[in-house]
């Protein structure tokens, strides 16, 4: 087992939540072959963007669902800065993840974060368990408690 899969189980474990990870045959990098490997709708797959803070340098978090995209102005309002692409070295070294495995979750550092309200409107939602193959459902305000995310509206039109 991973130690990015271990650390998303300690994570959701630690909050007192069930950890019912699931291992797809395929790949879940994107949103639809993740609800398609789930059997949910693509809005249900919690999708985590990560952009980097141009003039902080640091990585943020946006948590959107998965048939919505990031709005670059919008997430640029509300992170404060100029939002732009993060490379794979930013996205590891703040959160501990590769690209196609981020995790809302069991990051090693903290993050600024934001939530699609997208999300909030099942009951269940399937984010990313730290490695391309693996995702775990979880309710959405369990994510937002756990993220400390911020709810607001950053997907396009």
């Amino acid at each position: 087992m991973s130690k990015s899969l271990k650390r998303v189980i300690r994570a959701l474990e630690e909050a007192g939540l069930p950890a019912d990870v699931m291992e797809m045959d395929g790949s879940t990098r994107t949103a639809v072959e993740a609800a398609d490997q789930a059997g949910c709708e693509i809005d249900q797959i919690c999708k985590s963007v990560i952009f980097r803070g141009e003039t902080s340098g640091e990585a943020v978090l946006f948590i959107t669902a998965g048939g919505n995209q990031v709005d670059a102005g919008k997430a640029s309002a509300l992170a404060g800065e100029a939002l732009g692409k993060a490379d794979a070295g930013l996205i590891r070294a703040q959160t501990g993840f590769a690209i196609g495995g981020v995790s809302p979750v069991g990051h090693i550092n903290p993050i600024r974060a934001w939530f699609d309200p997208r999300l909030s409107d099942f009951e269940k939602v399937y984010a990313a368990a730290g490695t391309p193959r693996h995702i775990v459902p979880v309710a959405p305000a369990d994510i937002l408690r756990l993220t400390g995310a911020k709810v607001a509206e950053f997907t396009t039109d």
